[in-house]
């Protein structure tokens, strides 16, 4: 569910973009990072603890990308999960100042499933975007029968529904601060098909400066929906205490990232 892989992912095959550093003669990077907490599309994946994330890519010549990346996350927000991985390929190029991409994105988290009904989180999507001057825009459409879990029995509404067809849009803009900051500015919007109630949008601003061959992030993120099914988010099962941890987990919150690539 992280919204920012996109971004990298163009920025290795199309540098220089905003946020991303010249590719290595190889065409193979890597980032580490650790972040105060880990917030995609607006939800706190970390139950507000810290994070360690880290990925690879390849960016070929001709505009072909594949990569992997990786967050821990917490079990309180996905049943039986503790790490989200992500597998993605695909296909970037440009036209003049206007910059394009096609991607195949498929997000797991190992071990984690609505144990009620056996069902996985893992999903998969189709994702496009573009990119014109300090502007981009993106779209990320469901592709496997389940976003995120979604579907009637989890969820207790409807009958043997699913969420295939949900879909993310990702509007950016980032603005040169001049003396190496940068800001950052997001909003999104996630349609559920189906289930139109857990629909959300989120927003986020982020100011970030590289310190001696490090990259520093301070942002702030929020998301709202309007139904409120979100307020007392649970998977509704006990931990080690026998207690039933509650969060509102699109509530605004601050986030503190340091990472490097390399």
């Amino acid at each position: 569910m992280r919204w920012a892989v996109v971004g990298v992912a163009l920025g290795l095959a199309l540098a220089p973009q905003a946020h991303a550093q010249e590719v290595a003669p190889s065409a193979w990077s890597g980032n580490v990072a650790v972040a105060s907490q880990y917030v995609s599309r607006g939800f706190r994946q970390s139950w507000g603890q810290p994070a360690l994330q880290g990925g690879i890519d390849y960016a070929s010549p001709s505009g072909w990308f594949a990569g992997t990346w990786a967050s821990t996350v917490s079990p309180y927000f996905v049943e039986g999960g503790h790490v989200e991985w992500d597998l993605y390929g695909g296909y970037a190029a440009s036209y003049g100042d206007l910059h394009y991409k096609a991607g195949l994105y498929y997000y797991r988290y190992p071990g984690a499933e609505v144990s009620a009904t056996r069902t996985s989180m893992n999903y998969g999507e189709v994702v496009l975007g573009i990119d014109w001057h300090d502007w981009s825009l993106d779209y990320s459409l469901t592709v496997t029968r389940d976003f995120f879990g979604y579907n009637s029995q989890t969820l207790g509404l409807g009958q043997r529904s699913h969420s295939r067809g949900s879909g993310y849009l990702s509007a950016g803009r980032h603005f040169d601060l001049g003396h190496g900051y940068a800001l950052a500015l997001h909003y999104g919007w996630q349609r559920v098909n189906h289930f139109s109630s857990y629909s959300w949008t989120d927003a986020s601003i982020g100011v970030s400066r590289a310190f001696a061959g490090f990259d520093v992030t301070a942002s702030y993120s929020r998301g709202w929906n309007s139904a409120g099914v979100f307020r007392d988010y649970t998977t509704g099962v006990p931990d080690a205490q026998g207690r039933i941890r509650t969060s509102y987990p699109i509530a605004g919150t601050w986030i503190l990232t340091v990472g490097r690539t390399f």
